[in-house]
């Protein structure tokens, strides 16, 4: 019989029983259950159990933190309980809206990138324009204009691929039915008026380049489509039947009923969305100024980004951009003001860095690092995003094609027709956004001494032979564990330890040991020391959710490493642009088998620096 047995029929029992259980799966160090009623659960017995750490109920989710052996008690779960396994990467999307903002991220996310480069450069193009120095007849702007332009076009053809892969289609199905939307005979058949029949019914001719809606749409039909035919066909002929069955019914289905259909969706999505901004330009941009951060902070943001896109495709301009503008210069503000006001020299240098980061749109090191943290400047922030989106409202700013962030979507916003107030309604904004949430915060935030501020309390200066050295995992700053937005950890409860928010996507061994479990998901690796020494590295915070996606692990459970080998690799910029907070608490997590556990570092540290020592 398993050591964990009985705790696993404690957990059951006390979550309201198997009954209750809607899924169940893991992460680097809790449980995580989906309940039918958290009212049935017992979450004070259960933080009272010797074998758990304690209990948190966030997000829709009962979470019985366990620990390093989470692995070995869920596999006791699943088998007293009956539960289907799954990935400890994987969850039960339940509610529909959880569902369509999983699917919508999911599909954006890897254009996102192409798509700001490619809108910076018909952005660079209006401006060479404006200034004279090239005309639209010119062979240099053919040619540019082509290579700014041509995702936008084919989008079908992009958005084919990245959606066949959420939907569990073949990618390549997916871009050639978006290639068929906008094959050159069936455009030029559109453009010039012409009917078309298909098997005598009539196919409704409509413009697909830039479309968003209809292609989504027919790649989850055709995904289906591949389900049904491959499971009823034989291996040796699936590989090109089902493809050529999955275009077959696919294609002339979206000509005659999805294209149609969705792309009327998608017109009265815009003309909605114009309806309501035509009520009150102000109101619309001020709204979206104020709460975008929060909308980030929640992965709600997703829900926008496709009416974004739409706007572009459909009305040929949209000014949400223009909000997220605003409200990403009121938090530049109010970072500012702190950084001035501060007279701690790591705030300093965190406010600076994060100020230079905000600029260029990656607010997340300020919200989190500063902001938040102290409440009022974010509201400030939010404020000051108010205050630019009025501007942005008032003078009739919008963006003409998809952009960078922070500085880089300004150049979308110059109108076709050059330079006027519409435009010049960007910088204002951004400026009024900045001051007042610069003033704002300056004036009404104390920003309290050194000595008050939650810090990581150095250890005494010890000789080299004293306790056992943890190297720092990653390059980045140490903060206090407490100031971590999640008490499992903050608490102090999986074990003593620090925090650094990081600044490169490397994680490092810190010490001679062995791995002792890297997860599916690779956010959060568990390692031993040859001296016995238990260590978490946990990247970013419920960032179990990516499911593996922007990590990279680079060695596997077992394996003996070395201080200084390469771990994981991970794109933090993605991550935290996916809205979650990338610091990464390092944990010792058999911190009970020793006397201490000391932080001896504080601000910023390069990897293999020590950063704790364990005494025995």
């Amino acid at each position: 019989m398993s050591q964990y047995k009985a705790l696993a029929d404690d957990i059951i029992r006390h979550v309201g029983g198997k009954d209750n259980v809607k899924s169940v799966f893991h992460c680097a160090t809790r449980l995580r259950f989906k309940l039918k009623d958290e009212k049935k659960a017992d979450p004070e017995t259960l933080k009272q159990h010797d074998g758990v750490i304690t209990v948190v109920q966030s997000g829709g989710q009962f979470q019985v933190v366990i620990g390093n052996n989470v692995p070995y008690v869920y596999q006791d779960v699943v088998a007293a309980g009956g539960f289907q396994t799954s990935s400890n990467e994987e969850e039960e999307k339940t509610g529909v809206f959880n569902r369509l903002i999983d699917v919508i991220a999911g599909i954006f996310t890897p254009i996102l990138g192409p798509m700001a480069g490619s809108g910076l450069l018909k952005g660079l193009l209006a401006i060479l324009v404006a200034l004279g120095l090239l005309t639209q007849d010119m062979g240099t702007y053919i040619v540019l204009n082509a290579a700014a332009d041509a995702l936008f076009y084919f989008l079908p053809v992009i958005l084919g691929h990245s959606a066949a892969k959420k939907f569990g289609g073949n990618p390549y199905i997916g871009m050639i039915i978006g290639g068929a939307l906008v094959y050159p005979a069936i455009v030029a058949m559109q453009g010039a008026g012409e009917t078309l029949t298909f098997l005598n019914l009539p196919v409704v001719l409509m413009s697909y380049a830039s479309s968003v809606i209809p292609i989504i749409l027919a790649t989850y039909v055709s995904s289906k489509v591949e389900t049904f035919f491959n499971k009823r066909t034989h291996e040796a002929v699936r590989n090109f039947t089902t493809p050529m069955m999955a275009l077959l019914i696919v294609v002339p289905l979206t000509f005659l009923a999805i294209g149609p259909v969705a792309t009327y969706a998608s017109q009265g999505l815009a003309n909605g969305y114009s309806f309501l901004y035509g009520l009150s330009p102000i109101v619309a941009i001020a709204f979206i100024g104020a709460f975008w951060q929060v909308l980030v902070m929640f992965g709600l943001h997703w829900g926008l980004v496709p009416i974004i896109i739409n706007n572009l495709a459909v009305v040929g301009m949209d000014t949400i951009v223009v909000g997220v503008l605003m409200a990403t210069f009121g938090q530049v503000g109010a970072t500012l003001a702190i950084t001035l006001k501060a007279r701690d020299p790591k705030t300093k240098g965190l406010g600076t860095s994060s100020s230079i980061a905000g600029v260029f749109g990656i607010t997340e090191p300020a919200i989190y690092g500063l902001t938040l943290p102290r409440k009022k400047p974010f509201v400030f922030g939010m404020i000051g995003g108010a205050a630019g989106g009025v501007v942005g409202g008032m003078l009739g700013t919008a963006a003409y094609a998809m952009g960078g962030l922070g500085v880089f979507s300004v150049p979308v916003m110059i109108p076709a027709t050059g330079l006027d107030m519409t435009f010049y309604g960007a910088l204002i904004g951004m400026v009024v956004a900045t001051v007042v949430s610069f003033g704002l915060t300056f004036v009404l935030h104390r920003e309290v001494a050194p000595t008050e501020t939650p810090r990581v309390e150095p250890a005494p200066v010890l000789a080299d032979h004293v306790g056992t050295p943890v190297s720092s995992p990653v390059k980045g700053e140490v903060v206090a564990l407490d100031t971590v937005r999640d008490e499992v950890f903050s608490s102090g409860a999986m074990g003593k330890g620090i925090a650094i928010m990081p600044s490169e996507g490397v994680v490092y061994a810190p010490f001679d040991g062995e791995v002792v479990t890297i997860f599916q998901s690779k956010h959060a690796i568990g390692l031993r020391s040859d001296s016995g020494v238990e260590v978490l590295i946990h990247v970013g915070l419920d960032t179990v959710q990516l499911e593996g996606q922007h990590f990279e692990s680079h060695v596997e459970n077992g394996q003996r490493v070395k201080e200084g080998d390469v771990l994981v690799t991970f794109d933090l910029e993605a991550i935290a642009k996916a809205g979650y907070d990338t610091i990464t608490p390092v944990i010792v997590t058999n911190t009970g088998n020793y006397l201490d556990v000391l932080p001896t570092h504080i601000g910023v540290v390069e990897p293999n620096h020590d950063v704790l020592r364990v005494l025995a």
